[in-house]
């Protein structure tokens, strides 16, 4: 357990300098991190911190410096084993313990059906993405898949994957391909936290050129996350089996065009109507981006109010947090 500070140490030692507005910077940045895990009940590592430190490039060990027991973020913060928290929230560690085996029970089916989707004619990348990838997950939670696919044969491939959702389903498992992008919309538009957190947690299980790619259209994440390069862990990616390239050349026919445009034509306009006013979601013919839930935006809602009321409690700079 770090030693305690009063309020008033914190608020002394944290308001800096003006000379140092880079260390200050640092500490701004590791403190929003944690923060923003806060947000989904997750407290960090120290390299966690590290890859997800908000808007500052620095090192391990500069980042290590900050979370020190003199640190002025130790009147604000929690140390339990390896794990860092907001100082009001120390049952989140158990809750890690837990939620990290339920995940490990569930990676073994994940890493079972993103062999199958990468199988499917037309997939170039399967990802893992949503609380599986941080290995957040409860027992009960969807697995939760980014697909890139060729373009032209968006549409058609989904129809395929749906297939294996419905497998998956029989064997009472949830998979939840919600993200369908083709290789000719790998630059993302939405440009905020959230969206580059979901890059950074992002777990390539199939396709890494891809993701490789995709990382390196999406530089704009480094404004927000600047140390979070590559995938957050490796997993030796899958080879297509033969089949699939069959399948491939079977569909590049007229009829499969056919199928792809009446596919697409009704599916975009179904889904459309679905998701009216809703700015998380959208169809066309290189995207099909089914967040119907909203998750992105609660959850930046959420972030811009755990910060305010850290802001408010020890006076700290409010930040630009888009």
């Amino acid at each position: 357990m770090w030693k305690e500070h009063s309020r008033k140490d914190a608020l002394d030692a944290i308001a800096f300098d003006e000379k140092e507005p880079v260390l200050r910077a640092l500490h701004l940045g590791v403190l929003q991190a944690i923060v923003y895990a806060d947000v989904f009940d997750f407290p960090l590592t120290l390299p966690e911190i590290h890859r997800y430190t908000v808007g500052v490039a620095a090192t391990p060990d500069e980042v290590a410096s900050v979370l020190g027991p003199s640190s002025p973020l130790a009147a604000l913060l929690y140390r339990e084993d390896a794990f860092f928290m907001l100082a009001d929230r120390r049952h989140l560690a158990r809750r890690r313990r837990e939620r990290a085996r339920a995940s490990r029970a569930l990676w073994q089916r994940a890493l079972m059906y993103a062999r199958l989707l990468a199988a499917v004619p037309f997939v170039r990348m399967v990802a893992l993405t949503g609380a599986l990838a941080m290995e957040n997950a409860t027992e009960n939670d969807d697995i939760d898949y980014l697909i890139v696919t060729e373009p032209g044969y968006l549409w058609l491939c989904r129809a395929m994957v749906i297939a294996v959702v419905r497998l998956a389903a029989l064997r009472g498992d949830r998979i939840c391909p919600n993200y369908f992008l083709s290789t000719a919309a790998l630059t993302l538009d939405d440009h905020s936290l959230f969206t580059a957190h979901e890059l950074a947690h992002m777990v390539p299980l199939a396709g890494l050129d891809v993701y490789e790619q995709m990382r390196r259209l999406n530089t704009w994440t480094n404004q927000f996350l600047p140390n979070a390069d590559g995938p957050p862990q490796h997993i030796p990616p899958f080879t297509a089996w033969r089949f699939t390239r069959w399948g491939e050349a079977l569909l590049r026919s007229p009829l499969g065009q056919r199928v792809e445009q009446w596919e697409r034509e009704r599916k975009v306009r179904l889904f459309t109507a679905q998701g009216r006013g809703i700015p998380e979601v959208h169809f066309s013919e290189h995207q099909c981006k089914g967040h119907f839930s909203q998750h992105g935006q609660r959850a930046m809602q959420t972030f811009a109010q755990r910060w305010a009321d850290v802001v408010a409690a020890f006076n700290l700079p409010s930040l630009h947090l888009e």
